[in-house]
């Protein structure tokens, strides 16, 4: 899969899933740009070879970040690959999710996707060529108990993957979703500790309770995701579009 010659944009992509797709991307040849908050880990993503630059953005506030995204636009050449990864989970019983949970799940998972979307996707229409992917989750594609805003978060990308798809089809712009399981991330790993600390219950029983429905029995590895996504950005994936391909070892 050559992608010499594009320039791919990867939100969230100094650490966990947006690093891997940065690197993946990097390595069929894009030149690859990552976003996020955290300046050193962009940083060190580019040092490390699995970026070509960086730019600083909360892609939750849609001025900086349009400002940003049209910022790499001009160093790096205009947007050729959006893989929207920006994301994080909260969890609380129902009765607890206030509105203002809801709010935040919604503002980071959903809109960080539309206000990236909104960045490109005149320009990708109008050059009749573009591939963006959303980083959905399993999470959109079912329901887990104690994240019901992190779920409804994600299920609303994957309804605006499908709804976006349906409108771009015949311009050569493709939208999808990849909706990992656990994967081995920071997140996960964070999550895990917070539960360990409430319940005093061993990482290995956590592990195993969360993986209760996943045939494969292990975590996700970031770069098995990454893999999907390269493939949807590809030349290859031109006919793939409004689809959303779930990396999650079985579970459904």
């Amino acid at each position: 899969m050559n992608l010499q010659g594009r320039h791919a944009l990867v939100t969230g992509g100094g650490r966990g899933i947006g690093r891997a797709v940065a690197a993946a991307l990097r390595g069929a040849g894009a030149t690859v740009t990552v976003l996020g908050r955290q300046e050193a880990s962009l940083s060190e993503t580019v040092a490390a070879g699995d970026a070509t630059g960086y730019t600083v953005a909360d892609v939750t506030d849609e001025t900086s970040l349009g400002q940003a995204i049209a910022q790499a636009a001009k160093a790096r050449g205009a947007i050729d690959v959006l893989v929207a990864n920006a994301g994080g989970a909260e969890s609380a019983p129902f009765p607890k999710a206030d509105a203002a949970l809801f709010r935040r799940m919604f503002e980071l998972n959903t809109m960080g996707v539309v206000h990236a979307v909104h960045a490109v996707i005149d320009g990708m229409v109008a050059r009749r060529s573009g591939r963006i992917v959303a980083i959905a989750s399993i999470a959109g594609l079912k329901g887990y108990p104690y994240v019901s805003a992190y779920c409804a978060a994600k299920h609303a990308v994957v309804g605006l993957v499908r709804a976006l798809a349906a409108e771009t089809a015949t311009t050569g712009v493709t939208v999808n979703a990849v909706c990992p399981g656990y994967t081995d991330t920071e997140m996960v790993r964070d999550g895990v500790d917070r539960i360990r600390e409430k319940t005093g219950r061993s990482r290995e029983e956590i592990l195993a309770h969360m993986l209760e429905q996943a045939p494969i029995g292990r975590l996700i590895r970031p770069e098995e995701v990454a893999a999907a996504v390269l493939y949807l950005a590809s030349p290859e994936a031109a006919a793939v579009t409004g689809t959303t391909l779930a990396v999650a070892g079985g579970e459904a």
